[in-house]
């Protein structure tokens, strides 16, 4: 014998069917009230005032407007036709037909577009916060559009609770916000309806089936900051903080932190980082980095955060490493002819060139650049070998004088020579001992007879 079907599965089809309802609730009104007329924007539209033509008089039309004294009628034009260009939405208003004072006909002209069906993304930026359900709009709605979101528990039987939902302008956007009562289990099934109607008809989107916990998508991180890192070329110190909407005293978050050298199109990703800091170390030497960071709560409940402001950052460059345009000159260039040439930098230019005076190669000599310290060495160097030179002379000078006095000796030395007594002796002048000696080198001494006569010898 089939068993008899269980409580559960009685109640499965009257479950299904309340799902049924909800997302079948009608949305917008079913219809046009009568004498009122749909004109949509920037189209032509004609009012008619009666089927037959009026013999009996002329047919005047008019419009109410409203101000601040009040209403009043403003005239337009005469016929039974009323023919209007281009609707505005401030076209819309009641027109009336009448010959003479008899009212003929009263037309109520609504300029309005369907609504655009919503595309309904529901999130909550932390645990203690509200849910925010949003839908883009592509075109400002009409004035008087409606739009209205309903959630209730999944498989439950219980009224859904309503809430109004905003348009704001600047975002072109729909949000609703949802209260969440205190203890609401975070993990249970919620289900999201939304309807928006006009004048011109409604347009209800797909029920939205969503748990708290899967909501969950924080606000990207702020206050984010790329500092080099001294004597690290190829390091650089990312920091960043919790955003505002996140309380980080009871619940924590991961973040990604994503960077690229501003050459490259692609960015280079760190996961897992539990700390509002990191240290990258590959980094690309004198190149600007972009950075950026998102979030994610620590359970892994949820969404990604959207990405951060880009912040950028270069690494430590040494100052001695200095470019072109920063030093007298960067490098000796060779020219095609063998010469080579000095690059300068622009300010030393008092004219603009027409070709740019910045990497200009002006010619110089081939011979190499010389140093300061080359000059002084040489210099040293020659002065020493001067006093050297200065004093080797001088000690053999004294040499030179002491070797000549010793050897250089007149002829007859040692001898005694008979010299008559009776016959006088000869003049000096005239009769010379010795013979001219031959020149001998500089700094010899030279002895005559007259020499030794004048000192007694």
């Amino acid at each position: 014998m089939a068993r008899p079907p269980g409580p559960l599965l009685l109640l499965l089809p009257l479950r299904f069917l309340l799902q049924l309802a909800a997302a079948g609730r009608p949305c917008g009104p079913a219809g046009l009230p009568q004498d009122t007329v749909l004109g949509h924007l920037g189209g032509n539209i004609t009012l008619t005032c009666q089927d037959e033509v009026p013999a009996d008089g002329t047919v005047l039309w008019q419009v109410e407007e409203q101000g601040a004294a009040g209403s009043w009628a403003r005239q337009l034009a005469e016929g039974n036709t009323l023919l209007l260009r281009r609707l505005r939405y401030k076209d819309s208003g009641h027109y009336s037909c009448s010959v003479g004072s008899q009212l003929l006909r009263s037309l109520r002209l609504l300029v309005a577009e369907p609504p655009e069906t919503p595309q309904v993304v529901c999130y909550r930026r932390s645990h203690d916060k509200d849910v925010l359900c949003e839908w883009p709009q592509h075109k400002k709605p009409s004035p008087g559009t409606l739009a209205t979101l309903w959630v209730k528990r999944r498989f439950v039987a219980e009224n859904a609770t309503e809430q109004q939902c905003h348009y704001f302008s600047k975002a072109r956007k729909f949000v609703c916000r949802l209260k969440v009562p205190p203890g609401t289990d975070d993990t249970k099934p919620l289900v999201v309806s939304t309807c928006v109607s006009n004048g011109a008809g409604g347009s209800a989107g797909k029920d939205k089936i969503i748990t708290l916990s899967g909501v969950l998508k924080p606000d990207p991180p702020v206050n984010v900051t790329v500092e080099a890192v001294e004597k690290a070329p190829q390091r650089l110190q990312v920091n960043w903080s919790y955003p505002p909407s996140w309380d980080p005293r009871f619940y924590w978050l991961r973040f990604q932190v994503r960077y690229r050298p501003e050459p490259a199109p692609t960015f280079t990703e760190v996961d897992q980082v539990t700390a509002t800091w990191l240290d990258i170390r590959d980094a690309w030497r004198g190149t600007r980095h972009v950075v950026q960071v998102r979030a994610k709560d620590e359970f892994s409940h949820g969404t990604w955060s959207e990405w951060s402001q880009e912040a950028v950052g270069t690494p430590w460059t040494d100052p001695w490493d200095l470019t072109s345009e920063m030093e007298p000159f960067s490098s000796q260039v060779p020219m095609e002819d063998g010469t080579y040439g000095v690059t300068l930098p622009p300010n030393l230019f008092r004219q603009d060139d027409t070709n740019g005076a910045r990497g200009s190669v002006m010619e110089s000599s081939t011979q190499p650049v010389a140093s300061p310290y080359a000059f002084l060495v040489t210099g040293g160097s020659l002065l020493l070998g001067i006093a050297l030179f200065v004093g080797i002379v001088v000690r053999y000078r004294q040499m030179w004088l002491t070797s000549g006095q010793e050897t250089t000796k007149p002829e007859g030395e040692g001898q005694h020579m008979l010299v008559p007594l009776s016959l006088p002796p000869p003049t000096l002048s005239d009769t010379p001992l010795l013979s001219q000696p031959a020149p001998s080198a500089p700094g010899v001494l030279h002895t005559t007879q007259a020499d030794y006569s004048s000192s007694g010898q």
